[in-house]
């Protein structure tokens, strides 16, 4: 692997200059999150193909609706890929970090972005527990169907030492607005993201 070619991220990962891309309509990944996804398109069967061989990353670009795409995404890791017989694969992939899209290296068959890391700006950790308590509070009650995974999915969530991550965790299960999840995909300031999150889960309380 050529060190000289990659760039490392803020959370230890090396993170390469440059990733493929899966560009799909409102489809927000977040840092933290796993995305099961079904590749099918002979253009996106070559780019995991690509993304195996290399580095196992690529991320899912939101489309735009003018044939471009939103310029910060999350950094996948496929964290499992299983090929079936037909040629399609089932893909898990695990978000990395934030990274904005400087430019591209291809278009065809498939997109290779230039991403550079997105940086995280300084938050109180005093703060963020605050409003991590406050945005658990929030979480819709568990239905009969869901009772037992909602409750593991909250106690994993109060256990964990990340409040930002607990903050990208719960806008991708349970923000559905996706003019909401751009501004939550693309915010720096994780004591803004978080009030941004609470905001939604206070108004899908009132709905």
């Amino acid at each position: 692997m050529d060190i000289s070619s990659k760039t490392f991220s803020a959370k230890g990962f090396v993170l390469p200059h440059s990733l493929p891309v899966i560009v799909l309509d409102d489809c927000y990944h977040f840092p933290a999150c796993h995305l099961p996804l079904f590749i099918f398109e002979d253009r996106y069967r070559r780019m995991l193909d690509h993304a195996l061989q290399t580095d196992r990353m690529f991320c899912v670009g939101v489309s735009d609706g003018a044939n471009d795409v939103l310029p910060v995404t999350t950094a996948g890791l496929v964290r499992c890929s299983v090929k079936n017989p037909d040629g399609t694969s089932q893909v898990m992939l695990y978000g990395v970090c934030r990274v904005r899209i400087t430019g591209w290296d291809q278009i065809k068959p498939f997109r290779i972005a230039r991403v550079e890391p997105v940086l995280t700006q300084h938050a109180p950790t005093k703060i963020l527990r605050q409003l991590k308590s406050r945005a658990l509070d929030l979480l819709p009650p568990p239905t009969d169907d869901s009772c037992e995974s909602m409750q593991q999915l909250r106690h994993e969530l109060e256990e964990m030492d990340e409040a930002e991550a607990v903050c990208d965790i719960i806008a991708f299960h349970f923000v559905r607005n996706k003019a909401a999840l751009r501004i939550l995909l693309e915010e720096c300031c994780p004591q803004r993201r978080y009030e941004k999150l609470i905001s939604e889960l206070e108004k899908a309380q009132d709905c």
